[in-house]
């Protein structure tokens, strides 16, 4: 059965927190509020919690998982080749919506899905999530909505198609909105934008002024 806590209430939040972190060290599955939409997530090193993931969302290996983390430090651990242009974009715009595909370190024992030597990580510009984030370390995260739906911006929208395969609901209430992150590529020499979504084309090349958009 799926326990829901109410983090806007201090005493149901920090046993909430506590609860999340434990689930997520079991390998089980949490839903967790960012600053984009509602997020579902497992602990990134756990390739049998990612795989569980994926399943309760009914989505396959060629969608590789997301990563959040808390903290822009931890991204020396996680990445290689990272520009120096990169590193603008986090100094500009993390906490935040911007999604980075970089090349991770080839000696992480992970498995995210089809992700062809890359992972798209994200530090989210929410409090729950970056103390949970804190407290485990980098999860897997993806929208908490099945494959095909509209991503929720409440918990009760993620618990409706999500049910029970999730151990831990933490209820922030409604996100701020459902525009979903910017994602861009950091792989190359110049910065790609794969997805426009919270930050413009404008808003990114006032950082990176050779940004690319993706036909």
């Amino acid at each position: 059965m799926a326990r829901r806590y109410d983090t806007n209430d201090a005493t149901d939040r920090v046993t909430g927190l506590r609860e999340a972190a434990s689930a997520v060290r079991r390998g089980e599955l949490v839903v967790l509020p960012t600053d984009t939409v509602y997020g579902i997530g497992a602990d990134a090193f756990s390739a049998e919690a990612v795989s569980d993931l994926l399943e309760a969302k009914g989505r396959g290996r060629n969608m590789p998982t997301p990563v959040l983390i808390g903290s822009p430090n931890t991204l020396h651990g996680l990445v290689t080749d990272f520009s120096e242009l990169a590193w603008e974009l986090v100094d500009a715009f993390w906490p935040g919506a911007l999604t980075l595909v970089a090349k991770h370190q080839p000696s992480l024992q992970w498995d995210l899905g089809d992700t062809r030597g890359t992972v798209a990580v994200r530090m989210p510009l929410h409090p729950v999530a970056i103390e949970l984030l804190t407290e485990v370390g980098p999860m897997a995260v993806s929208s908490a909505n099945l494959t095909g739906h509209p991503a929720p911006e409440d918990c009760d929208a993620a618990q409706q198609m999500l049910g029970d395969s999730v151990s831990v609901y933490l209820d922030g209430g409604p996100t701020p909105g459902n525009v979903p992150s910017s994602i861009v590529d950091v792989t190359g020499p110049v910065p790609v934008l794969l997805r426009e979504g919270a930050l413009s084309p404008d808003e990114l090349r006032k950082v990176v002024p050779d940004l690319e958009v993706a036909n």
